[in-house]
């Protein structure tokens, strides 16, 4: 009891030491389970024994016998599940090539590159080596999303990072089984043939078993079937359920399904997901605590010694320095990406949770089958795993500065609300090159923002949801237009630290409007406008007009016309570059206009000068 109840303590006070020091919490998780196992057992005990034993000459500890990987792979299961319900078709519209060869000729390159290397340098044998190459396949979402959260980067970027870590976790897995088989059939003439039909059922019931249940699962959520107070719990037992069947129909294809099953219920239209992410999310971060501090108390000390020589560091090298950058420029030839940015995808490649899982199964399967080399499995992949999660923690953030993919400064737009007048602004913004995305609890404005091509999350925010999505890395500000003063002033509040270093606004309220006294500091566009004018003005004139300035007086001008005007809003000022500043209600403070700077107002096309005399 004391062993459970200390695991996971000691995994959530891992967690929580990740997220205030910013790393991915699979470091201090893996360091925390090598202390209290195999440096426990080594130089804390008296008796020689760690303080937390999973498994004791595979029948005594905390799993005896194949529990403990029964275990690891039901939890893994959850957790790619939780990955897959992430992944959006809208986001890879510009970099779907590249993850495609990623996780296929990336693969391959990494396989066959890392398989020649350990066989030579380690002298382990073809079925070792390329087992081991098999399972460094793998990154991994649970140990590349904390790296890139706290990295403003460029949205293909780390895209492209997000979505490999998510669908090479089953191909490494699939690898990885295949040459697992080869080495239990004894490399035998017909093991080509065998392997082939092997993938095939892999692939089969894989992608069969996740399609079907997905729709099925989502059919019933959204036709009511499920009780609320159920929905978790029902879509919990469900995805162990497509594990469990699909492993029954061909071994191994269980964590195939569960991917599959996460992307199809992810882009599906379902009205409880954000419900199912929040405690999917919940679950994967329990469950990858307890893993690995499982895995790295499972080691022993005699598996850590066998690292402890020139081979380890040589080894660590290529597969970082040499293949991972060959595989990355490989695949990502002919793309959109630049040098520098293949440069800082070359760079991170840090392996998680299915690389250590797995290898812990297989290397403790073939030990008791006394195959040659085995031994090195696990401690390999672990020190593949701990080192690069370490290189990648400590300097991918300096390793994005000096290569010249760190944003300096974030120019992407949070616009609060999906009305018409936000949709409207964010298809001109988008139209300007400014990255927007629109933030709404109703999915039918939602729903419509993607039909104009628009990003859009469908959430609220009282939800931590935004906090933790990579995608909004390059935010810098914020521009809060919803019908409800008290929702953009909380979001002000909560966010203008987060997604507003560059600026954070919030339409004015009618109190605020009448007594232009009362003009916040916060205020967004004109003193005289709130949200029933400007959606006023949106119906009648639902355009977006750029009217022609040179100076500062005439700037000004135009801006006390407006003040005067019920059909003209100013919104924007656009500078000679063509860049778009955003307007405050509280004070102008444009300084330097000269000619091909541009006012961007809302309303209907006007003559100036006709305006002017109409005022007068």
């Amino acid at each position: 009891m004391l062993e459970l109840a200390g695991i996971i303590i000691l995994g959530i006070l891992a967690q929580w030491v990740a997220w205030k020091f910013k790393i991915p919490a699979i470091l201090p998780l893996i360091l925390i389970g090598l202390l209290v196992g195999p440096i426990a057992a080594e130089f804390l005990s008296e008796d020689g024994t760690k303080w937390i034993e999973p498994l004791w000459n595979g029948k005594k500890g905390l799993f005896p016998g194949e529990s403990l990987y029964y275990f690891v792979s039901l939890a893994i299961s959850i957790i790619l599940f939780e990955g897959g319900l992430t992944l959006k078709r809208s986001e890879i519209k510009n970099v779907g090539p590249v993850i495609t060869k990623l996780i296929t000729v990336g693969s391959a390159i990494t396989f066959f590159g890392a398989g020649i290397v350990a066989h030579f340098i380690f002298e382990l044998s073809w079925d070792i080596s390329f087992l081991f190459a098999g399972l460094i396949i793998v990154t991994g979402p649970t140990v590349i999303t904390p790296i890139l959260r706290n990295i403003p980067l460029k949205k293909d970027v780390s895209t492209v990072l997000k979505w490999e870590g998510i669908l090479i976790d089953p191909i490494g897995a699939l690898v990885a089984v295949l040459v697992f088989e080869f080495i239990s059939v004894g490399g035998d003439s017909g093991f080509t043939k065998t392997a082939l039909m092997e993938f095939g059922k892999i692939v089969l019931f894989g992608t069969t078993f996740g399609f079907t249940f997905a729709h099925a699962l989502a059919f019933a959520i959204n036709r009511k079937l499920i009780p609320h107070y159920l929905l978790n719990v029902v879509s919990l037992s469900t995805v162990l359920l497509v594990f469990v069947e699909s492993e029954i129909f061909a071994h191994e294809s269980g964590l195939l399904a569960v991917v599959v099953m996460g992307m199809v219920l992810g882009n599906s239209k379902l009205d409880n997901l954000k419900e199912l992410l929040y405690f999917k999310e919940s679950l994967s971060v329990l469950l990858i605590s307890i893993l690995f501090i499982l895995l790295a108390a499972n080691i022993d000390i005699d598996d850590l010694l066998l690292l402890y020589t020139w081979k380890t560091a040589a080894l660590f090298a290529i597969v970082v320095f040499v293949i991972r950058p060959l595989a990355v420029f490989v695949s990502t030839q002919g793309s959109k990406l630049n040098l520098n940015e293949k440069l800082f995808i070359s760079w991170v490649g840090p392996r998680g949770i299915v690389a250590a899982g797995i290898a812990s199964l297989f290397g403790s399967k073939l030990m008791r089958q006394g195959v040659e080399g085995a031994e090195y499995i696990t401690p390999l992949v672990f020190m593949i795993v701990l080192g690069t999660v370490l290189l990648n923690a400590t300097t991918a953030r300096l390793f994005a500065r000096l290569v010249g993919v760190f944003l300096t400064k974030s120019n992407g737009i949070l616009i609060v609300g999906a009305s018409k007048v936000s949709r409207l602004l964010g298809h001109y913004l988008e139209s300007n090159g400014r990255h927007v995305v629109l933030i709404d609890s109703n999915q039918g404005n939602i729903d419509k923002a993607q039909e104009l091509g628009l990003e859009a999350i469908n959430t609220n925010i009282y939800s931590d949801i935004l906090s933790d999505n990579i995608e909004l890395n390059d935010v810098g500000y914020l521009m809060a237009m919803t019908g409800s003063s008290d929702i953009n002033k909380y979001a002000i509040d909560k966010f203008r630290n987060e997604f507003g270093e560059n600026g954070s606004f919030r339409l004015v309220t009618t109190d605020e409007m009448n007594n232009p006294e009362n003009n916040p500091k916060e205020g967004l566009f004109s003193p005289t406008d709130d949200y029933i004018t400007l959606n006023e003005v949106t119906r009648k004139f639902p355009s977006i007009q750029e009217i022609d300035i040179e100076d500062k007086v005439q700037y000004d001008s135009l801006i006390e016309i407006t003040k005067n005007n019920k059909n003209m809003i100013p919104l924007f000022f656009k500078d000679e570059e063509g860049e778009l500043h955003i307007i405050s209600s509280y004070k102008s403070d444009i300084k330097e206009i000269g000619k091909g700077c541009k006012l961007v107002y809302l309303g209907k096309p006007f003559d100036v000068e006709k305006v002017a005399k109409e005022d007068e």
